[in-house]
Protein backbone atom coordinates (compact mmCIF):
# COMPACT_ATOMS: atom_id res chain seq x y z
CA UNK A 1 0.00 0.00 0.00
CA UNK A 2 1.56 2.93 -1.28
CA UNK A 3 0.86 6.60 0.32
CA UNK A 4 -0.33 9.08 -2.04
CA UNK A 5 1.43 12.08 -3.16
CA UNK A 6 1.05 14.92 -0.52
CA UNK A 7 -1.01 18.00 -2.31
CA UNK A 8 0.41 21.72 -1.45
CA UNK A 9 -2.55 23.82 -0.07
CA UNK A 10 -0.78 26.81 -2.34
CA UNK A 11 -2.03 25.41 -5.22
CA UNK A 12 -2.05 28.12 -8.33
CA UNK A 13 -5.58 28.32 -8.71
CA UNK A 14 -5.81 28.61 -4.84
CA UNK A 15 -4.08 31.67 -5.19
CA UNK A 16 -5.18 33.06 -8.16
CA UNK A 17 -8.52 33.36 -5.88
CA UNK A 18 -7.17 34.69 -2.85
CA UNK A 19 -5.18 37.52 -4.94
CA UNK A 20 -8.73 37.63 -6.57
CA UNK A 21 -10.50 37.92 -3.42
CA UNK A 22 -7.50 40.37 -1.79
CA UNK A 23 -8.07 43.06 -4.58
CA UNK A 24 -12.26 42.65 -3.76
CA UNK A 25 -11.69 43.71 -0.11
CA UNK A 26 -8.81 46.10 -0.64
CA UNK A 27 -11.16 48.01 -3.41
CA UNK A 28 -14.64 47.83 -1.46
CA UNK A 29 -12.50 49.27 1.06
CA UNK A 30 -10.74 52.22 -0.87
CA UNK A 31 -14.30 53.38 -1.88
CA UNK A 32 -15.84 53.49 1.73
CA UNK A 33 -12.84 55.05 3.09
CA UNK A 34 -11.53 57.67 0.36
CA UNK A 35 -12.38 60.87 1.66
CA UNK A 36 -15.16 62.60 -0.05
CA UNK A 37 -13.36 65.79 0.21
CA UNK A 38 -10.33 64.43 -2.05
CA UNK A 39 -12.56 62.90 -4.10
CA UNK A 40 -14.33 66.34 -4.90
CA UNK A 41 -10.71 68.09 -5.07
CA UNK A 42 -9.82 66.02 -7.51
CA UNK A 43 -13.17 65.44 -9.62
CA UNK A 44 -15.13 68.95 -8.51
CA UNK A 45 -13.82 70.98 -11.16
CA UNK A 46 -15.53 69.02 -13.71
CA UNK A 47 -18.72 68.60 -12.41
CA UNK A 48 -21.29 70.51 -14.07
CA UNK A 49 -23.96 72.25 -11.27
CA UNK A 50 -27.26 73.79 -11.72
CA UNK A 51 -27.28 77.55 -10.97
CA UNK A 52 -27.24 79.09 -8.06
CA UNK A 53 -25.71 75.91 -6.42
CA UNK A 54 -22.08 76.48 -4.81
CA UNK A 55 -20.26 73.37 -3.09
CA UNK A 56 -18.72 75.43 -0.06
CA UNK A 57 -17.54 71.91 1.71
CA UNK A 58 -17.22 68.14 1.61
CA UNK A 59 -16.31 66.22 4.23
CA UNK A 60 -16.70 62.52 5.56
CA UNK A 61 -15.69 59.51 3.30
CA UNK A 62 -17.29 58.11 0.15
CA UNK A 63 -19.12 55.90 1.49
CA UNK A 64 -21.03 58.19 4.46
CA UNK A 65 -20.55 61.98 3.92
CA UNK A 66 -21.82 65.19 3.87
CA UNK A 67 -21.06 68.50 1.64
CA UNK A 68 -22.36 72.27 2.95
CA UNK A 69 -24.10 74.01 -0.16
CA UNK A 70 -25.22 77.11 -0.87
CA UNK A 71 -28.54 77.47 -3.21
CA UNK A 72 -29.79 81.46 -4.05
CA UNK A 73 -27.74 82.22 -1.73
CA UNK A 74 -28.87 80.00 1.20
CA UNK A 75 -27.23 77.40 3.58
CA UNK A 76 -27.67 73.41 2.89
CA UNK A 77 -26.30 70.76 4.36
CA UNK A 78 -26.49 67.20 2.04
CA UNK A 79 -25.63 64.13 3.69
CA UNK A 80 -25.66 60.59 1.62
CA UNK A 81 -25.13 56.99 2.63
CA UNK A 82 -23.99 54.09 0.37
CA UNK A 83 -25.38 50.57 1.00
CA UNK A 84 -23.84 47.48 -0.29
CA UNK A 85 -24.00 47.40 -3.83
CA UNK A 86 -26.51 44.69 -5.77
CA UNK A 87 -24.36 42.64 -8.00
CA UNK A 88 -26.83 40.31 -9.25
CA UNK A 89 -29.10 43.18 -10.39
CA UNK A 90 -26.51 45.70 -10.99
CA UNK A 91 -27.99 48.66 -8.89
CA UNK A 92 -26.45 51.32 -5.65
CA UNK A 93 -29.03 52.52 -3.50
CA UNK A 94 -28.06 55.59 -2.06
CA UNK A 95 -29.59 57.18 1.44
CA UNK A 96 -30.09 61.26 1.34
CA UNK A 97 -30.84 63.89 3.55
CA UNK A 98 -31.57 67.47 2.48
CA UNK A 99 -31.63 70.27 5.12
CA UNK A 100 -31.89 73.91 5.65
CA UNK A 101 -33.20 75.81 8.35
CA UNK A 102 -36.73 75.27 8.46
CA UNK A 103 -36.90 72.75 5.87
CA UNK A 104 -35.61 68.57 5.31
CA UNK A 105 -36.15 66.45 2.75
CA UNK A 106 -34.52 62.36 2.69
CA UNK A 107 -35.30 60.14 0.69
CA UNK A 108 -33.42 57.09 -1.50
CA UNK A 109 -31.55 57.07 -4.94
CA UNK A 110 -31.57 53.57 -6.86
CA UNK A 111 -28.70 53.67 -9.36
CA UNK A 112 -28.86 51.06 -12.20
CA UNK A 113 -26.34 50.13 -14.58
CA UNK A 114 -26.02 51.76 -17.47
CA UNK A 115 -28.26 54.44 -16.82
CA UNK A 116 -31.00 54.27 -14.46
CA UNK A 117 -32.24 56.24 -11.53
CA UNK A 118 -34.84 56.03 -9.52
CA UNK A 119 -35.78 58.81 -6.49
CA UNK A 120 -37.76 58.79 -3.49
CA UNK A 121 -38.56 61.35 -1.24
CA UNK A 122 -40.76 63.12 1.90
CA UNK A 123 -40.01 65.56 4.05
CA UNK A 124 -41.66 69.23 4.45
CA UNK A 125 -40.86 72.60 3.33
CA UNK A 126 -40.81 76.01 5.45
CA UNK A 127 -42.59 78.50 2.91
CA UNK A 128 -41.27 81.34 4.83
CA UNK A 129 -37.40 80.73 3.67
CA UNK A 130 -38.00 81.33 0.36
CA UNK A 131 -39.86 84.52 0.42
CA UNK A 132 -37.44 86.96 -1.20
CA UNK A 133 -37.44 84.38 -4.00
CA UNK A 134 -41.40 84.33 -4.57
CA UNK A 135 -41.77 87.93 -3.66
CA UNK A 136 -39.12 88.71 -6.99
CA UNK A 137 -41.31 86.09 -9.00
CA UNK A 138 -44.87 87.67 -8.52
CA UNK A 139 -45.75 84.26 -6.53
CA UNK A 140 -48.31 83.85 -3.70
CA UNK A 141 -46.72 82.91 -0.23
CA UNK A 142 -48.08 80.44 2.00
CA UNK A 143 -48.79 80.03 5.51
CA UNK A 144 -46.43 77.02 7.31
CA UNK A 145 -45.06 74.25 5.85
CA UNK A 146 -45.99 72.09 2.94
CA UNK A 147 -45.62 68.41 3.48
CA UNK A 148 -44.30 66.29 0.64
CA UNK A 149 -45.54 62.93 1.66
CA UNK A 150 -44.14 61.04 -1.02
CA UNK A 151 -42.49 61.99 -4.47
CA UNK A 152 -41.31 58.83 -6.69
CA UNK A 153 -39.08 60.12 -10.05
CA UNK A 154 -37.57 57.58 -12.92
CA UNK A 155 -35.72 57.91 -15.41
CA UNK A 156 -33.53 56.38 -17.69
CA UNK A 157 -31.10 57.24 -20.35
CA UNK A 158 -31.88 61.00 -19.64
CA UNK A 159 -35.59 60.74 -20.13
CA UNK A 160 -38.12 60.85 -17.92
CA UNK A 161 -40.18 57.37 -17.18
CA UNK A 162 -42.36 58.05 -14.38
CA UNK A 163 -42.88 60.49 -11.70
CA UNK A 164 -46.13 60.57 -9.30
CA UNK A 165 -46.19 62.55 -6.06
CA UNK A 166 -48.67 63.98 -2.99
CA UNK A 167 -48.05 66.89 -1.08
CA UNK A 168 -49.90 68.65 1.57
CA UNK A 169 -50.34 72.23 2.69
CA UNK A 170 -52.94 72.52 6.05
CA UNK A 171 -53.75 75.52 5.20
CA UNK A 172 -54.21 79.09 6.66
CA UNK A 173 -53.04 82.92 5.05
CA UNK A 174 -52.47 83.17 1.81
CA UNK A 175 -51.38 86.46 0.10
CA UNK A 176 -50.47 87.67 -3.18
CA UNK A 177 -49.61 90.84 -5.07
CA UNK A 178 -52.50 92.88 -6.76
CA UNK A 179 -50.97 96.28 -8.44
CA UNK A 180 -48.58 97.95 -6.04
CA UNK A 181 -49.82 96.14 -2.64
CA UNK A 182 -50.79 92.66 -1.87
CA UNK A 183 -54.17 90.88 -0.79
CA UNK A 184 -54.39 88.27 1.92
CA UNK A 185 -57.40 85.59 2.77
CA UNK A 186 -57.28 82.30 4.23
CA UNK A 187 -57.60 79.20 2.47
CA UNK A 188 -58.55 75.54 3.69
CA UNK A 189 -56.63 72.45 3.20
CA UNK A 190 -54.95 71.74 0.19
CA UNK A 191 -52.80 69.20 -1.77
CA UNK A 192 -50.77 68.88 -4.70
CA UNK A 193 -50.53 65.64 -6.95
CA UNK A 194 -47.69 64.81 -9.72
CA UNK A 195 -48.12 62.44 -12.40
CA UNK A 196 -46.65 62.09 -15.79
CA UNK A 197 -48.62 62.44 -18.82
CA UNK A 198 -46.49 60.50 -21.39
CA UNK A 199 -45.47 64.13 -22.89
CA UNK A 200 -44.17 65.31 -19.61
CA UNK A 201 -45.68 66.12 -16.22
CA UNK A 202 -48.40 67.20 -14.45
CA UNK A 203 -48.70 69.09 -11.53
CA UNK A 204 -52.83 69.57 -9.91
CA UNK A 205 -53.52 71.55 -7.20
CA UNK A 206 -56.90 71.51 -5.22
CA UNK A 207 -58.85 71.32 -2.14
CA UNK A 208 -57.91 68.12 0.25
CA UNK A 209 -60.20 65.67 -0.54
CA UNK A 210 -61.48 66.97 -3.67
CA UNK A 211 -60.53 65.51 -7.42
CA UNK A 212 -61.68 69.02 -9.31
CA UNK A 213 -58.38 70.92 -9.87
CA UNK A 214 -58.15 74.93 -8.58
CA UNK A 215 -54.98 75.11 -10.54
CA UNK A 216 -52.68 73.11 -12.51
CA UNK A 217 -49.01 73.17 -13.85
CA UNK A 218 -47.45 71.31 -16.86
CA UNK A 219 -43.94 70.49 -18.14
CA UNK A 220 -43.14 69.02 -20.72
CA UNK A 221 -40.71 67.49 -22.42
CA UNK A 222 -39.61 70.34 -24.93
CA UNK A 223 -38.95 72.24 -21.81
CA UNK A 224 -42.62 74.56 -21.87
CA UNK A 225 -44.46 75.32 -19.03
CA UNK A 226 -48.22 75.81 -19.04
CA UNK A 227 -50.11 77.13 -16.03
CA UNK A 228 -53.92 77.29 -15.64
CA UNK A 229 -55.93 78.59 -12.77
CA UNK A 230 -59.81 77.68 -12.62
CA UNK A 231 -62.72 79.54 -10.95
CA UNK A 232 -62.87 77.52 -8.32
CA UNK A 233 -59.17 78.72 -6.70
CA UNK A 234 -61.20 82.12 -6.58
CA UNK A 235 -63.97 80.62 -5.00
CA UNK A 236 -61.87 79.04 -2.83
CA UNK A 237 -60.28 82.75 -1.82
CA UNK A 238 -63.81 84.21 -1.55
CA UNK A 239 -62.96 86.61 -4.17
CA UNK A 240 -66.06 87.95 -6.28
CA UNK A 241 -65.92 87.18 -10.33
CA UNK A 242 -68.43 86.79 -13.17
CA UNK A 243 -71.60 84.96 -11.50
CA UNK A 244 -72.07 82.95 -15.28
CA UNK A 245 -68.48 81.78 -15.00
CA UNK A 246 -68.64 77.82 -13.56
CA UNK A 247 -66.37 76.89 -10.98
CA UNK A 248 -64.39 74.73 -13.72
CA UNK A 249 -64.27 77.32 -16.06
CA UNK A 250 -60.55 78.19 -16.77
CA UNK A 251 -59.70 82.21 -15.57
CA UNK A 252 -56.00 82.58 -16.31
CA UNK A 253 -53.44 80.58 -18.65
CA UNK A 254 -50.15 81.14 -19.62
CA UNK A 255 -47.20 79.17 -21.41
CA UNK A 256 -43.46 79.46 -21.49
CA UNK A 257 -40.63 77.99 -21.61
CA UNK A 258 -39.36 76.87 -17.81
CA UNK A 259 -35.70 77.07 -18.75
CA UNK A 260 -33.66 79.34 -21.20
CA UNK A 261 -32.79 77.26 -24.56
CA UNK A 262 -36.15 74.92 -24.60
CA UNK A 263 -35.68 71.13 -24.21
CA UNK A 264 -34.68 69.54 -21.37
Amino acid sequence: MTDSPERSFFRPLKVILLLLLALVVYTVALVAWVPAGWVWSQFGSGASLPPGVQVQQVSGSLWQGAARLELMRRPVRLSWSLSWPDVVALRQPLDFTVETRGSQVQGGVMLGWPSSVVMSASGRVHVAEFEDLIRQSGGALLEGDIIIDRLRVAADNGRLQSANGLGRWPGGQVSWPMGDSRQSTNFPPMQATLADTGQGVLLTIAEEGSAEPAADATVGFDGMMGIRVYKRMVDLAGQQWSASAAPGDVIFQVQQPLLPGGRF
